[in-house]
């Protein structure tokens, strides 16, 4: 990878005492299965469980410490390198702190283990891992884009590892953590971003919050169902005017809103031009129970518009690789991100014509709808998709986000819903089992108006993450190569952050 760098095998590295032998987790007869599982024990590390870098220890599944006593190997402990190397191939992290003695692994996890950190730094090697160069060559060696993608132990021995001096590794660490420490605070505060809108969506069109809030200033009947959520908020409303009493000495605790702490959207109180565009009864109804007056249930499907997608002749090669952008499940956005902003493959106003893919708007909503279902995301820009996937917009004036967060509460029915014998697969039909209180399409907006600043930023976060990601991707063969120097490269960093 340059003259600034010495290439080792793995294998060399470790007969040079720098590395370990590395290892993964036990196979055949041995290996954990799902019955074997426990709710708190020894992480059971997967290949899913590796996630930007860092190892999910606790969303992962456990086993006991007797169970893991009795296997051979794969015991991974705080500072080991980790890298996929089957099915989902070349995902990589660093072992954190854990509060057990190590982690165990499964066959599609390898750890890597400096013995000499004085010529290796282990968050280097984690970023060398991360490298397109290196990803390219792993994907090539174990067959990547295969579902049987595998490189065991021994073809890993085999790996170059290109190895600077000491200042560059640890200078090109803190450079690159740098840059995932400003990615993973991005991340962060969109997934809090994500959870006031959500918050917000289910205070308005689930639990129906103003509704009750009307009600209560009104003296009308609360539903015994409704009784427990009228008193939350009802005590509610009781401490915000206490409080605001404290703070201000205001008797009016409308007029002092402001005083206030900031709680989470449910908790604020709404601007009266909204606040009176709910009802302040409710109806019985048998299709959901109680929901506000004059709303009434409707089918999904009636709400929403569907659009099918399509996909290209593979075989043309004037279809792929144009400027518009292809979703498939594999674009899918984390949840807390919202939008897809770009998509592994693009296809031209060609293939666009002449297959069944339509071009989507801004602002559509994509739910995946073949094999893995109910994957969601918002369209950032016109893209168009796969025919696995559904395009959905709101109907009858309904607005975008109040359409991606009604879709998003339905994912779990959608999913109990599917059907078929090889993959799980939702239809036209699926949505139209699902029922939802229907509200009036001024009120979805009123909503879409409310997060409308919050999906803003949520939006831009992102589009710097791509900005950072590509730097911090694009930094590390140039300092290895020598392309660019240490100096060069703190000036691009001062520049984005």
């Amino acid at each position: 990878m340059g003259s600034e760098s010495t290439i080792f095998t793995v294998e060399e590295l470790v007969k040079a005492g720098i590395l370990e032998r590395p290892m993964d987790g036990n196979h055949g007869g041995i290996h954990p299965k799902s019955s074997d599982y426990v709710p708190v024990g020894i992480p059971f590390v997967m290949a899913s469980d590796l996630v930007n870098g860092e190892v999910d220890t606790r969303g992962c599944k456990f086993i006991s410490a007797e169970q893991a006593a009795c296997l051979k190997k794969g015991f991974s402990k705080t500072g080991d390198v980790l890298l996929s190397h089957k099915a989902t191939i070349g995902r990589t992290a660093i072992v954190g702190e854990i509060e057990s003695e190590f982690i165990m692994l499964t066959p599609q996890v390898t750890y890597y283990r400096i013995k000499d950190p004085e010529r290796l730094n282990n968050k280097y090697l984690r970023y060398y891992f991360d490298s397109l160069e290196f990803q390219n060559l792993f994907n090539q060696w174990a067959g990547g884009g295969s579902t049987r993608a595998y490189l065991g132990i021994t073809g890993q021995l085999k790996f170059p590892v290109a190895l600077p001096d000491m200042r560059t590794q640890l200078f090109i660490a803190d450079v690159l953590g740098t840059l995932d420490n400003k990615i993973a605070l991005n991340r962060q505060i969109n997934t809090t971003l994500e959870s006031m809108a959500q918050a917000l969506f289910k205070s308005w069109f689930v639990d129906f919050d103003p509704v009750i809030d009307n009600a209560l200033a009104a003296g009308n009947e609360i539903p015994d169902a409704l009784q427990k959520r009228a008193a939350a908020r009802a005590a509610r409303r009781e401490a915000l005017r206490q409080q605001t009493s404290k703070t201000t000495g205001a008797t009016d605790a409308a007029s002092s809103e402001q005083a206030l702490p900031e709680t989470g959207l449910s908790d604020q109180r709404l601007p009266s031009e909204i606040q009176q565009r709910f009802p302040d009864r409710f109806v019985f109804t048998e299709e959901m129970g109680w929901v506000p007056e004059g709303w009434g249930v409707k089918p999904l499907s009636s709400i929403i518009e569907l659009i099918g997608g399509g996909t290209p002749k593979t075989s043309v090669e004037e279809y792929w690789g144009g400027d518009i952008p292809w979703f498939s499940v594999v674009d899918a956005p984390n949840p807390s991100d919202v939008f897809v902003l770009y998509t592994e493959k693009s296809i031209t106003q060609s293939g666009l014509d002449n297959s069944s893919a339509k071009l989507l708007r801004k602002g559509t909503t994509i739910i995946s709808a073949r094999g893995t279902v109910g994957k969601c995301a918002v369209v950032s820009r016109p893209m168009a998709m796969n025919q696995s996937c559904y395009g959905l917009v709101g109907a009858n004036g309904n607005a975008d986000f109040f359409t991606y967060y009604m879709v998003l509460r339905k994912v779990h029915e959608l999913q109990q819903r599917s059907h078929g014998s090889v993959f799980s697969t939702i239809t036209r039909d699926t949505f139209k089992g699902l029922n939802v209180a229907d509200c009036s399409a001024l009120l979805t907006q009123k909503f879409d108006a409310q997060i409308e600043s919050y999906m803003g930023r949520i939006l831009c976060n992102l589009e710097q993450i791509q900005v950072l990601t590509n730097l911090r991707d694009s930094l590390l063969p140039k300092l290895l190569s020598g392309q660019i120097t240490i100096p060069d490269a703190e000036q691009q960093l001062a520049e984005v952050l």
